[in-house]
């Protein structure tokens, strides 16, 4: 154990060298925090979108297999392109293959799913895993054929468009034995 102590003056030295910053922050002027007189445009823009305000609804039977519920979290503001959803597969269900002109990110918050990548193998993902997709990369994603899995979808568009459908995921293909088992 080290028994060795700072001697006074070096703390002395080091609280004076606090008390010369505290000094020099609170002689700045203020830039925005708390300047009354600031322009209030940014905070009258800020939008809260209420939790259930926003319907959810089926997925689309022409892109997706078995029971899927989409509930929309946001979309874009300009200048953003960016869109948000929630999206529950029931066990089973699953997505068409399809792509996204600039890639699409996914956070799984509850159960166990499935994605595969075209020509790679089929990969579990789980509550709190973050997928990320490239951009033009054809892939599917869905439930376990056991589990429920829900994700938040995150893509952005691009000339007006976030994901472009292609054929359905065969049961064939969908009941391949993914990566590390279906646990």
């Amino acid at each position: 154990m080290n028994t060795t102590k700072t001697p006074l003056s070096a703390r002395r030295n080091v609280g004076g060298a606090v008390t010369a910053i505290t000094m020099i922050l609170l002689a700045m002027p203020r830039v925005g925090f708390g300047d009354t007189n600031a322009k209030r445009a940014d905070v009258e823009n800020v939008q809260i979108t209420r939790s259930g305000t926003r319907p959810s609804m089926q997925a689309p039977a022409e892109h997706f297999t078995g029971s899927v519920r989409i509930q929309p979290l946001f979309d874009p503001h300009d200048p953003s392109r960016t869109s948000g959803g929630s999206v529950t597969f029931q066990p089973g269900a699953r997505s068409a293959w399809h792509t996204h002109p600039v890639g699409q990110t996914l956070i799984v918050t509850a159960g166990v799913g499935r994605i595969q990548r075209w020509g790679g193998p089929i990969e579990n993902i789980r509550q709190g895993d973050v997928v990320w997709i490239p951009p033009g990369q054809k892939h599917w994603h869905g439930a376990a054929p056991s589990t429920a899995m829900t994700h938040i979808a995150i893509q952005e568009s691009l000339g007006g468009r976030n994901v472009d459908w292609l054929e359905k995921v065969s049961d064939a293909m969908y009941a391949s034995k993914p990566d590390g088992g279906d646990k």
